[in-house]
């Protein structure tokens, strides 16, 4: 009997590496990866753009009414051969990645209509299994019936050290203490908030990857994810 399409959550702390293990595991299996921090941060650039976010201050009559002309879709880009997140018809890949969108993210997905409507469509992409999905409440609220969960997380400092390399990468000009303090920040009201917050399935596997190579996680996922589908086969 050939190996089921499961469908796989993996949850866990900003910057612990949830994306880039979610797309080799997704490449590796032939499954969907979603990444739906990126719709996240394509909200706040949403709300950012119609101004319902300044600063720390959040309209929420004026971003709730906003989320009718939001439209969120992953486009297959052959150059980077990865599904990238468009806003509105457009490729907003890059732009959510910058500090200014990453400060607003938190305070962005903590009003329950956008978790409710981001919710609804990720849902409605793991119909078929799978399917790949790595966020913050993927295993407890999204897809809580997801046949693998992992649980994700790294001290604070190797978190804010690695998303500093990224940005850097990426052409951004940040410091390693405004990095680190975005990421306990985040951690914070992720953890805090009163819609989805934060936290560690009881049925999921943890993988503090502090002192773990990009190639051991792998490895142990994969053979973690072969195992379930030949368990649920």
């Amino acid at each position: 009997m050939g190996k089921s399409r499961i469908n796989i959550a993996i949850d866990g702390h900003s910057s612990a590496g949830k994306s880039t293990l979610a797309k080799s595991l997704a490449k590796e299996l032939n499954y969907v990866y979603i990444d739906t921090g990126a719709m996240y941060r394509a909200a706040a650039l949403h709300a950012m753009r119609e101004r319902s976010v300044m600063d720390a201050v959040v309209n929420e009559v004026g971003l709730r009414a906003g989320l009718d002309r939001m439209f969120l879709a992953f486009r297959y880009n052959p150059q980077t051969e990865q599904s990238e997140i468009h806003l509105n018809g457009v490729n907003v890949e890059k732009e959510i990645r910058s500090m200014e969108v990453a400060s607003k993210v938190s305070l962005v997905a903590r009003v329950p209509e956008v978790r409710q409507k981001l919710v609804a469509i990720q849902r409605r992409m793991a119909e078929a299994g799978g399917v790949v999905m790595d966020g913050r409440d993927i295993g407890t609220v999204v897809l809580p019936n997801a046949e693998l969960k992992v649980f994700m997380t790294a001290d604070p400092e190797t978190r804010a050290y690695r998303r500093l390399n990224e940005m850097r990468e990426n052409g951004k000009d940040v410091s390693y203490d405004e990095v680190l303090e975005n990421v306990l920040e985040r951690d914070r009201i992720d953890s805090a908030r009163s819609v989805a917050p934060l936290r560690q399935a009881e049925d999921a596997v943890v993988v503090d990857n502090s002192d773990l190579t990009v190639e051991e996680q792998f490895n142990f996922l994969v053979s973690l994810a072969r195992t379930r589908m030949e368990e649920d086969a």
